[in-house]
C-alpha cells in the first residue's frame, strides 16, 4: 500500500516508461478511459488497469481532479500567503489549514518564512478576513504576509487548455 515502504526502503517504486506514458496521459486527461489509455501506451486493457491500479495502491496516483477556473467559479481574488510559526507546530498549523476551504497548497519550506498557502477567494475583501480573521487566529502563527496574485497559468505537463 502507499504507506508501505518498498524493498529498497525509499517508500518509492520504480515506474518504467510505460508508467511514466500513462502518468503524463492521465495528468492530461484524468477522464481518459483503459480503452484509450492502452492503445496510448500500446499494452492491452487489461495490463493497463491493472497498471493503474497498482499506480493508485502505491499512492503515485492520489486522486482525479477538474481544473478549475477559480475566476469564473467566484473566486476572483488568489494570493500567496507566508506564515511564521511557532518552532515545531507545523503539524497542528498543518492540520488547522486544511479545514479552510479558501486553501489550494499548502507546503513547509525552508527560507525567511515557514509555510507557504496558495488560497482562492470571492474577491479582496474576502483575502482580508481570511487573513485577519482565521490565519492570524491561530495561536501557533506568528506573522503573515500576503502576495497577491495577479495572473496565473496551471502548467499541466503538456496539457492544452481546453
Amino acid at each position: 500500500m502507499a504507506s508501505e515502504q518498498m524493498a529498497d526502503g525509499s517508500g518509492a517504486r520504480p515506474l518504467d516508461s510505460i508508467d511514466r506514458d500513462i502518468l503524463q496521459m492521465l495528468r492530461t486527461d484524468g477522464r481518459a478511459s483503459i480503452r484509450s489509455v492502452a492503445e496510448r501506451v500500446h499494452v492491452s486493457r487489461a495490463n493497463a488497469y491493472a497498471r493503474i491500479n497498482r499506480l493508485i495502491d502505491d499512492g503515485v496516483i492520489r486522486g482525479f481532479g477538474a481544473r478549475v477556473d477559480h475566476e469564473r467559479a467566484g473566486q476572483g481574488a488568489s494570493a500567496y500567503i507566508t506564515l511564521k510559526i511557532v518552532q515545531n507546530t507545523w503539524r497542528t498549523v498543518r492540520d488547522q489549514l486544511r479545514r479552510m476551504p479558501e486553501a489550494a497548497h499548502i507546503a513547509l519550506v525552508s527560507g525567511d518564512f515557514d509555510v507557504l498557502i496558495l488560497v482562492h477567494t470571492r474577491d479582496n475583501r474576502a483575502l482580508r478576513e481570511l487573513v485577519l480573521t482565521k490565519l492570524q487566529a491561530i495561536p501557533e502563527v506568528l506573522s503573515t504576509r500576503t502576495l497577491l496574485v495577479f495572473e496565473e497559468e496551471t502548467l499541466d505537463s503538456g496539457a492544452a487548455d481546453a
